[in-house]
C-alpha cells in the first residue's frame, strides 16, 4: 500500500503524512528541499533561490521520493507533487486550505511577521506553480481529477485528518489497514 498525500505549504502535509505513517506503521517518505539543502551545507532560502534557475533539482528531488517510495512495499509519501509523480499510489489525498490559514501556520512555525509570512506564501506559491508547470507540465491547482480525496484543512485538527485519509483509503481499496 503507498498512499501520496500533496499540498501548498501550510497545509499539513508533514504532520499528516506522520501521523498516517505511524497509525498505520508504514515508511514515511518526506524528502524535501530543506533536506536537500542540508545535504548541500546551503541555508534553504538560498538553496530555494538556486533550484528555481536550475530545474535538476527539482528532478532530483522528484526522482527520489519516487524511488523511495517504490522500494518499500508499504509507505506513506508527502510532497507538494506526491499525487502526480507516485504514478503507482494506491491512494491520493490531496490536503488544501486558505492563504491566510496556511500562512497563519507558517507564522506560528517559522516567527517573523504574518504579513512577511503571508506575502512568502502567495510568493512561494507563484514560484511554485510555475517551475512545476515549466519542467512537468503540471497545473498543481488542478489536483481534483488526480486525488482520490481532497481535504480541506482550515478547520480541521491534524488527528481528523489522518483518520479520515485511513477510513476514506480502506473503502476504497476495501481492506482494513489498521489492526488496533
Amino acid at each position: 500500500m503507498r498512499i501520496a498525500i500533496s499540498s501548498k505549504s501550510g497545509c499539513g502535509n508533514t504532520t499528516v503524512t506522520k501521523m498516517v505513517s505511524e497509525k498505520l506503521g508504514y515508511k514515511m517518505i518526506n524528502f524535501t528541499f530543506r533536506q536537500m539543502a542540508e545535504e548541500r551545507n546551503m541555508d534553504f532560502k538560498s538553496f530555494c533561490a538556486l533550484a528555481e534557475g536550475n530545474d535538476d533539482i527539482d528532478r532530483e528531488l522528484d526522482r527520489r521520493q519516487v524511488e523511495m517510495a517504490m522500494g518499500e512495499e508499504n509507505c506513506v509519501l508527502g510532497s507538494r507533487l506526491a499525487i502526480w509523480m507516485l504514478k503507482d499510489a494506491d491512494f491520493k489525498v490531496y490536503l488544501k486550505a486558505s492563504e491566510k490559514t496556511r500562512a497563519e501556520r507558517i507564522y506560528k512555525r517559522e516567527g517573523g511577521s504574518f504579513a512577511d509570512r503571508y506575502k512568502e506564501t502567495q510568493d512561494r506559491d507563484k514560484r511554485d506553480s510555475a517551475r512545476y508547470l515549466r519542467i512537468y507540465g503540471i497545473n498543481n491547482d488542478g489536483y481534483e481529477s488526480i486525488a482520490d480525496l481532497i481535504i480541506d484543512t482550515d478547520s480541521r485538527r491534524p488527528e481528523e485528518i489522518r483518520d479520515l485519509i485511513i477510513s476514506e483509503a480502506e473503502k476504497k481499496l476495501k481492506v482494513k489497514l489498521v489492526t488496533n
